[in-house]
């Protein structure tokens, strides 16, 4: 018969690895998530940046504010849809990619990614003001800290959240791009303001999600699905964090 201190050492010391592992592999998601969003606020500035001009043209954005001719093709011909809907195409094509691709591919797939969405938003530089933009990019790290620290920590099993939340944000999805065209500011409220609930409530569960996934598959320790995991992870965390950060700033941004 087997020593029960022994059993009871050996369950303790299983225990530990798995809980310094889920620290590990919490870091990694945090951390990549982290870089992703770095790389689409770099790519979101500079685009801005180069596509607006302080030099007078034809086309006037705001006081002293004019498109360049980069900005114009992008922000008001066709290829501003393509711009738009370009990283929801991409998004959808993730899980092909991970299949497919080392850890190492899927990472920097992640990262293009990030630097394309990085173009779609560049316009809201156009729309609020810088102050404005970093603000709200600060309430919703708070924010976002907050829930996923809940999310993280709770007893309380979230699970069944999940498929309520993926229909809000299938209708949100249409309500958005029935608006594109009814171009209706109540609407426009309503899709925001239950936008921040259904991504609140998103950045908890995803976080519970990569939690009990990872305790769920320890055992086996699998190194590239570890690695492959932790990646999306983040980009759940990411996508929760940008649509967050996007339907408050309707509420906190000040236009130009």
């Amino acid at each position: 018969m087997a020593d029960y201190r022994t059993v009871h050492a050996g369950a303790g010391a299983r225990s530990a690895e798995v809980d310094a592992g889920l620290r590990t592999h919490m870091n990694k998601v945090y951390g990549t998530m982290s870089v992703g969003l770095l790389v689409t606020a770099l790519a979101a500035w500079a685009l801005a940046n180069m596509a607006v001009s302080s030099t007078p043209t034809e086309y006037m954005v705001g006081d002293g504010e004019y498109l360049t001719g980069l900005g114009y093709a992008l922000y008001a011909t066709p290829l501003k849809w393509v711009l738009m809907f370009a990283p929801l195409a991409m998004v959808f094509g993730f899980n092909a990619v991970v299949s497919r691709l080392s850890a190492a591919a899927t990472q920097t797939y992640f990262y293009a990614y990030a630097a394309l969405m990085g173009l779609s938003l560049s316009s809201i530089f156009l729309v609020f003001t810088g102050a404005s933009i970093a603000q709200t990019f600060l309430v919703t790290s708070a924010a976002f800290a907050g829930l996923s620290l809940w999310g993280y920590t709770t007893k309380k099993d979230i699970s069944a959240w999940g498929s309520f939340l993926i229909m809000g944000v299938i209708g949100l999805l249409i309500a958005s791009v029935v608006n594109i065209f009814l171009k209706s500011s109540g609407l426009e409220f309503a899709i925001s303001g239950i936008g921040v609930l259904i991504f609140a409530g998103l950045t908890a569960y995803d976080t519970q999600r990569i939690k009990t996934d990872y305790i769920a598959h320890a055992h086996a320790m699998d190194g590239e699905w570890l690695a492959k995991s932790a990646i999306m992870g983040a980009l759940n965390l990411y996508l929760d964090f940008i649509n967050l950060f996007m339907f408050l700033l309707q509420f906190l941004g000040n236009r130009d």
